[in-house]
């Protein structure tokens, strides 16, 4: 294993631990177990087979397994396969994990964390953690970071343009284009990371786009270039793919990373992009990922992760896939079972003094309080339908694993939100506020894992009780707020809106408190709204749509869900004009001011954004439409704009694929000829644009903004 280390003198060294043999472990009956291991002691030397006990998730006990330690950590992954090809039928436990996983859980050290180590020259003899991932304030190594970037237009570099990076380290800038450049733009890099040799790599499109091709540069005109400090290794890649999750095709680019120095590439990241690096950070030393790896891979692998070390600190084994079949249903009781949160469809129009009321982490305070997790329900030692509705039981008797892992999350992220609230310095604010909301996704992410088909410790009757429980606590809530007059204008999931004439922010605050004793959950008043405006469905007028609504609040925050604006397919120009009407409309008082701001300035907004669109005063970037392909272009029966877009990309020789963003301006939304009806922003020459289309995109923006009376 080899290990990177950034010393108090400045020094990079890696090191290496030869002595890290991890084992994993073989269940099956005992006459198996001792064929298999005296055959793997004679096929592979240095091997070792021993026989040992450690504990079964689902049962809790001791169970005798077969532990197996390869001679050498290279040897793993070769004597896994062995077993799976000649004995199909044993069961594998800790087989699948990631080295540096299992070496960051047995020495019980993570990314980025403030080590001591003892070493004889490159020999790593001990490393020995002297910090916590659980601290809140924590100093972080002062990596030395080279930012890259393609100096192209708004479109995706892959779909077109010419071949140019600009390079910003130390406060410098430099830009390498390869039309005007005297020598490759591999060699120019290389130059750079030879003279400034940084920690990390920080980029956009760089996983997809300039890693790969400054790679194949530098092999066709035989360049040295370091990307590794390691010079044994190249740049890992893994390929891109597209999958099906949750109702929609997911395009995930291909990544490339790096061995001794670390690439992030920001465009890739979900993490980056929701958090920035500050959450990156936060969630590489709690879940003891690489970062590397961290930064492209979900949240909820990280939480697995957690759970993970959890296991492997007790000696639970670890399933290589999830093995625990969905308990048989009748068709009724898959019908109560088989449903998700509670959700009442919202009053429409406009309301004054509304308050907010959000059960906090609502359904990882769930698994936490009333220990729900995939071993606890309905488990061999304890019948007590505790599950509302559902009547399954809950263990009494051990802690789950999950309900193990989150307590703490939940516990860390309040300290942050407490800490950003306190702190008078902005930059500490934003600091905190990026690492909650890292826990944030974490926790969201956990419930979800609960039902997903392959998580290791995931469990549908456990995702099904968890929906129980916020299903009957948010009618608890409801119930309990009617019986003191409010009138309870939208319900959803997690979050109550209420309304009573002439309530204070005291009487919200208490109502807060009683219904946190009543569930057992903490609820707490996320705001009160100066007003807030429901806004209805576009298909049926009369009905409100649950995730649309927008309105101030009090402390001059704006909230806004589900209109335009937070759409990604909707144009910068439409977007823009919303957000500056909404800044005009968060100065209305009362009912009264918002219509007659709505009937004035915003109107005169509207028009002045259509004035602009006409007389060609808006540019390319302000009018693209960006689409997510649903499946390759050339199976597209439809000529829809996306459709149209990727042909157009396709006939120049780019590769699509499902899930993937193309990005378009609308040309002439009427032309018969559908392949100029859009044009790919990546296409060169003049660009022209559909002035009347655009203007029917505005004043349908306007919309939302007019409440039902």
């Amino acid at each position: 294993m080899a290990v990177w280390i950034l010393g108090q003198d400045g020094s990079r060294l890696c090191y290496f631990d030869e002595e890290f043999r991890p084992a994993f472990y073989v269940r099956g009956p005992l006459a198996a177990l001792r064929s298999l291991a005296g055959t793997l002691s004679s096929r592979f030397p240095g091997l070792t087979a021993t026989f040992t006990e450690r504990i079964d998730l689902w049962s809790g006990k001791q169970v005798p397994v077969c532990a197996v330690t390869p001679a050498c950590l290279a040897a793993f992954s070769t004597t896994i396969r062995y077993i799976r090809q000649t004995a199909p039928r044993l069961d594998l436990f800790n087989a699948d994990l990631l080295p540096e996983q299992v070496y960051c859980y047995a020495h019980q050290v993570f990314p980025l964390a403030y080590c001591e180590i003892e070493s004889e020259g490159s020999r790593l003899c001990s490393v020995h953690s002297l910090d916590d991932p659980w601290h809140t304030d924590f100093d972080l190594p002062p990596l030395r970071v080279m930012e890259l970037r393609p100096d192209c237009g708004i479109g995706n570099p892959n779909h077109g343009g010419r071949f140019s990076i600009e390079v910003k380290i130390d406060g410098n800038t430099w830009l390498l284009d390869e039309a005007a450049a005297e020598q490759p733009l591999a060699q120019s890099l290389a130059e750079l990371l030879v003279r400034f040799d940084p920690d990390l790599i920080l980029s956009q499109w760089g996983d997809s786009y300039l890693l790969p091709r400054l790679i194949l540069q530098a092999e066709k005109f035989k360049i040295d270039l370091p990307l590794n400090r390691d010079p044994t290794r190249v740049p890992f890649r893994k390929r891109d793919r597209s999958y099906f999750s949750y109702g929609r095709i997911v395009f995930k680019d291909s990544s490339t990373c790096l061995f001794g120095r670390l690439h992030v590439d920001l465009r890739n990241s979900f993490v980056c992009g929701e958090t920035g690096l500050e959450g990156l950070y936060e969630l590489s030393r709690m879940t003891k990922l690489p970062l590397q790896y961290c930064a492209r891979t979900s949240t909820g692998t990280g939480i697995t992760s957690m759970q993970l070390d959890l296991a492997y600190q007790d000696g639970i084994l670890i399933p290589s896939q999830k093995a625990e079949p969905e308990q048989t249903k009748s068709g009724l009781e898959l019908i109560i079972a088989d449903r998700g949160g509670l959700v009442f469809h919202p009053k429409l129009g406009l309301f004054e003094n509304v308050a907010e009321l959000d059960f906090a982490s609502m359904f990882p305070s769930i698994m936490a309080r009333f220990n729900v997790s995939p071993e606890t329900v309905n488990c061999e030692c304890c019948e007590n339908n505790l599950v509302p509705e559902l009547g399954y039981s809950i263990c009494e008797r051990r802690p789950g694993i999950v309900s193990r892992t989150v307590g703490p999350i939940i516990a860390k992220r309040e300290k942050y939100k407490a800490l950003r609230k306190s702190s008078p310095d902005s930059n500490k604010e934003a600091v905190y506020d990026a690492r909650q909301t890292a826990l944030k996704w974490m926790l969201v992410t956990c419930f979800g894992y609960q039902g997903f088909k392959n998580a290791r410790f995931g469990r549908i009757e456990a995702h099904e009780a968890i929906n129980a429980f916020g299903r009957d606590r948010l009618l608890m809530a409801k119930e309990l707020a009617e019986s003191q007059g409010y009138e309870v204008l939208h319900a959803l999931v997690d979050s109550v809106w209420l309304l009573k004439p002439g309530a204070v922010e005291a009487d919200y605050e208490a109502l807060a408190r009683e219904i946190s004793s009543a569930t057992a959950l903490p609820m707490s008043v996320e705001g009160i709204y100066q007003w807030i405006v429901f806004v209805p469905s576009k298909t049926s007028p009369r009905i409100g749509v649950p995730s649309r609504y927008f309105g101030v609040m009090r402390n001059g925050k704006l909230k806004v869900r589900g209109i335009e604006m937070r759409r990604h397919d909707c144009a910068p120009l439409v977007a823009a004009m919303q957000e500056e009407i909404l800044e005009v409309l968060k100065g209305a008082s009362d009912r009264g001011e918002y219509l007659d701001l709505l009937e004035g300035r915003a109107k005169e907004i509207l028009e002045s954004y259509i004035a602009r669109l006409h007389d060609g005063q808006v540019s390319t970037a302000d009018l693209v439409v960006s689409t997510c392909l649903t499946r390759y272009p050339e199976e597209y029966a439809h000529a829809t704009r996306a459709a149209i877009a990727a042909q157009s990309l396709r006939a120049r020789g780019v590769r699509l694929r499902p899930g993937e963003t193309v990005k378009y301006v609308i040309c002439d939304a009427r032309a018969k000829v559908p392949a100029e009806r859009v044009r790919p922003v990546e296409l060169d020459g003049p660009m022209t644009y559909d002035s009347q289309e655009y203007e029917r995109l505005l004043r349908e923006a306007l919309r939302p903004f007019v409440p039902r009376l």
